[in-house]
């Protein structure tokens, strides 16, 4: 996956600015003007387009995953990512549809690198389909200001399910409970058994809990046990987001890799809250986990990492 990809991590709309600034030589820094600084620059995007099976595929850029839908009778898309990603993928998208207007564009959930490139299909999309919870926190995110700049929110809402045809394929949503935030859906391509499961999937790779938004590490690990129950077993699904060189698609391995990869982390805490360790103690935690080396280690302590929410679900009254 490329580095880019882990924008999300830091729960920021930019990446790193370019390279570090040369320095004058000592000798010569009396007589020689300081450089100004550079201007900011936006992350190169390499966008890459990945085809599935049976019309459906991925797309990466900078931000989450998008999934994408083009057959004889329709396209859509779920997921934008950021804006200069979004305009990569768009370009794409019509070179594969001759440019034909996307007839649904779902969000799996309100987070700005799946929903910034939203403004991107502005003229182009006819739907704008999320969830409720998540189309009202993409007005208002809890934890962080208001958008100030001009989007596109969805226009179709639902609470628990949504489905539409598409040309010959069968594009349904459902939203099981809170997990990453508490408007995730998993939205499904039925007939080509593909699912996107937005970042409800994480490919060996530490996973963001958005607990402001009403996330739950312990109803999380219940989903992923879920979702392959509601799925096929050779079903193919689209992660969120993927460690670096890791793919972002897999199998039902993946899913339930993710699922124990919560478990561990839970038992984790729990035994050091039983053992008398101090709050400070257990966030201090950074070396990976036995049997989940490949997650790498873990982020330093913040609102949103899962050693944190962990703790926060278990010592909450």
């Amino acid at each position: 996956m490329p580095v880019t990809r882990r924008d999300f991590l830091t729960g920021s709309a930019m990446a790193a600015v370019a390279g570090a600034i040369g320095r004058p030589m000592l000798l010569r820094a009396w007589q020689t003007p300081t450089p100004a600084a550079p201007a900011p620059q936006t992350p190169t995007v390499t966008p890459l387009f990945t085809e599935i099976r049976r019309n459906v595929g991925w797309f990466t850029g900078r931000g989450g995953t998008i999934g994408y839908l083009v057959n004889a009778g329709g396209v859509a898309v779920v997921d934008s990512q950021y804006r200069d990603a979004a305009k990569l993928f768009l370009d794409g998208l019509n070179q594969r549809s001759k440019s034909r207007p996307v007839d649904f564009l779902v969000n799996t959930h309100h987070h700005a690198d799946h929903t910034d490139g939203n403004f991107v299909f502005k003229g182009v999309a006819k739907k704008i389909v999320a969830q409720a919870k998540a189309a009202e926190m993409m007005h208002n995110p809890p934890g962080q200001t208001a958008p100030t700049t001009e989007q596109l929110y969805p226009d179709t809402t639902f609470t628990e399910t949504w489905a539409a045809n598409v040309g010959d394929e069968r594009l349904s949503a459902k939203f099981y409970g809170p997990a990453h935030t508490s408007g995730d859906v998993v939205v499904t391509f039925e007939r080509a058994n593909v699912a996107h499961l937005g970042d409800l999937g994480f490919n060996q790779r530490h996973a963001i809990v958005d607990r402001a938004a009403g996330a739950s590490v312990k109803n999380w690990m219940t989903i992923l046990e879920r979702i392959p129950k509601d799925h096929a077993k050779d079903t193919i699904y689209i992660f969120g987001h993927a460690n670096t060189n890791l793919p972002v698609t897999g199998d039902q391995s993946e899913v339930t890799r993710l699922h124990d990869y919560f478990g561990a982390v839970w038992a984790f805490v729990e035994g050091q809250i039983k053992a008398g360790k101090t709050r400070e103690e257990i966030l201090a935690m950074r070396d990976p986990l036995k049997g989940f080396e490949s997650f790498g280690r873990f982020p330093m302590a913040n609102p949103r990492d899962p050693l944190t929410v962990v703790y926060e679900e278990l010592t909450a009254k």
